[in-house]
């Protein structure tokens, strides 16, 4: 049994996790952290985590950027691990986590989806039969109409990714707009879509003469983005110290 501190508990991806672990015999939520406490759970919540004395096995984070830095000083304090699910932090805020990653074990991934992290893997295996073959490489995201950054974490790591087997042969273009000039040959093109309420979409071209290769992962729910999160903490239950990411989850299934 995984016992899990559910910081963000009540919000989105906090209450589908915590749905998650109800049906999960393998896990439970053995407490929550939330400034808005009001929303009723079947575990306690506590609106400051330096103040949760429940015993766990791990943190799975799922808030907010302001509210990593107390989740770092919990986790070092109590030697628990963490998941580490927030986006947009600060650069000195990754140095924390960096430094936190010292004294115990942080699993951080641009997207905690298990499919988007088997298809890294499918990717660098298509780049390195492909890209010496002649065929250029696009991305295309899409997204609700809420989300702030563009393009997306994920999208930047499936090009890492083709980029990484290539030996970081690519340049990343984000706009063609401006020039008029045909495409490089060693650039990989990154496009945004942002539109009504779709959760994710991600979509990777190869085109080459006289033929096209599209390998694509769609999220019909963010379900898929708890269910990675939730399998993540299981995997670094009890693991040393360090930095860990999804695809070593993944590998390890």
């Amino acid at each position: 049994m995984t016992r899990i501190i559910m910081h963000g508990c009540n919000g989105r991806m906090g209450q589908i996790i915590s749905e998650i672990c109800r049906e999960d015999p393998d896990t439970e939520i053995v407490a929550g952290v939330d400034v808005t406490a009001q929303k009723e759970q079947s575990y306690p919540v506590f609106t400051d985590i330096m103040k949760c004395d429940i015993q766990a096995d791990v943190v799975i984070d799922f808030s907010t950027a302001k509210a990593v830095d107390a989740v770092f000083n919990y986790c070092v304090e109590r030697n628990l691990p963490l998941i580490l699910c927030t986006t947009g932090l600060s650069e000195e805020q990754l140095e924390k986590a960096d430094q936190a990653s010292k004294t115990v074990a942080i699993l951080k991934s641009a997207n905690m989806s298990l499919g988007i992290n088997t298809l890294f893997e499918i990717l660098q295996k298509a780049a390195k039969v492909l890209s010496p073959a002649g065929f250029d490489v696009e991305i295309v995201e899409k997204h609700h109409n809420q989300k702030l950054d563009a393009p997306s974490g994920t999208a930047l790591a499936l090009a890492d990714a083709v980029n990484d087997a290539m030996n970081q042969i690519y340049e990343y273009k984000f706009d063609r707009s401006r020039e008029r000039r045909k495409r490089d040959a060693k650039e990989i093109g990154i496009s945004a879509v942002r539109g009504g309420t779709i959760v994710g979409e991600h979509e990777v071209i190869f085109a080459g003469k006289d033929e096209v290769i599209e390998i694509k992962h769609t999220a019909y729910s963010r379900s898929v983005f708890g269910k990675g999160a939730v399998e993540a903490a299981k995997f670094i239950k009890g693991k040393e110290a360090g930095y860990y990411d999804m695809r070593e989850v993944v590998a390890a299934r």
